[in-house]
């Protein structure tokens, strides 16, 4: 029996065909996933440019979001059994969730919220993990007082749409997030913003509102752009986290100065490197689940394309390009 996938084109790799991927074994440490939703995020538009470059040998699967239904379970497997509903952000150097049938390490992945349909639950995996391990492993707001300040610079994107509801609930820190649109400006609002100031002058809008530094900055995107303000606005002995690979170098000296510290965050670094912390992200996980069941954190899908096609993938890709997307865009199956 084979499995249905939409996959990158090794002939024509700016273009997505459907293909039939062969039945795997189950790993020792894997769950067979049925996946029923799956979402699109900047990580799979950057993977496809990739391709784009470099060419491919092969069809390349992306997708790295998913909620599912276990169908079977690997030898070494604990906490999961056939039948469990599931989401996860999945491993980058794995075959990715654009297909009927996915093969994921149990550790991470948890069980879905229940309040959640599929699309809801398949739009917040990656985005949470991000936020969380940049917050509260990086930036250790969770630690901060009530005098501290948070600038979160990408508010209504996937992450930014955790990150400040995360930080809402789990620190004291004052948050600053920007936002360019009235639109985007009341999302971040509603989600648990202090305040919100527009990026594209983000030491003149800050200077508005009498802020000259700030104690933290979570940088969601241009790192390269906002660099030369992220190092004004930071106060001495802050810290600074992103989650975007620069294209120029970076200049130190502003956060040499202040024995200010920076921080990269990737997702994807415990799967790929099989760290011995690993099973912390399904752990993460299911605490975000039980946040959501408990009415304090709410889904980040805005809009749902029905049908595993070649068109709907491609779509998705194209919103999530255009650059102005509030939330999440998923395809459901």
């Amino acid at each position: 029996m084979s499995l249905k996938a939409i996959a990158v084109d090794p002939k024509n790799t700016q273009q997505f065909i459907e293909i039939d991927l062969p039945q795997r074994d189950v790993g020792d440490n894997d769950l067979l996933v049925e996946v029923k939703a799956v979402s699109i995020n900047p990580v799979d538009t950057k993977v496809h440019q990739g391709a784009i470059k470099n060419g491919l040998d092969q069809p390349k699967v992306l997708g790295w979001d998913a909620s599912g239904i276990v169908k079977a379970v690997g030898k070494k497997v604990s906490g999961f059994a056939a039948g469990d509903e599931v989401w996860y952000a999945g491993d980058i150097t794995r075959p990715g969730s654009n297909a009927s049938e996915q093969l994921i390490d149990y550790r991470i992945v948890a069980k879905k919220p229940q309040s959640l349909n599929w699309a809801e639950a398949a739009a917040m995996p990656l985005t949470a993990l991000t936020a969380w391990e940049g917050l509260f492993e990086h930036l250790k707001i969770q630690e901060a007082g009530e005098d501290k300040t948070l600038l979160i610079v990408g508010g209504a994107g996937g992450v930014g749409s955790l990150a400040i509801p995360f930080a809402a609930l789990r620190s004291k820190v004052k948050i600053i997030a920007t936002a360019s649109r009235p639109e985007s400006a009341a999302w971040c609002l509603e989600r648990g913003a202090d305040l919100t100031v527009n990026y594209k002058d983000l030491v003149g809008e800050l200077e508005k509102q009498g802020i000259k530094q700030v104690d933290y900055i979570f940088c969601l995107n241009d790192t390269d752009g906002h660099w030369d303000a992220l190092g004004k606005l930071i106060a001495p002995l802050g810290k600074i986290c992103t989650i975007v690979e620069n294209s120029h170098p970076l200049d130190q000296n502003q956060l040499k100065l202040k024995s200010a510290s920076l921080h990269w965050e990737f997702m994807f670094t415990r799967s790929m490197f099989s760290t011995p912390c690993i099973a912390e992200q399904g752990h993460i996980l299911q605490q975000v689940a039980e946040l959501v069941d408990a009415g304090k954190v709410r889904t980040t899908l805005t809009e749902t394309l029905n049908g595993l096609t070649v068109e709907n993938i491609q779509a998705a890709h194209h919103k999530v390009l255009d650059g102005h997307m509030q939330g999440k865009v998923v395809v459901s199956f």
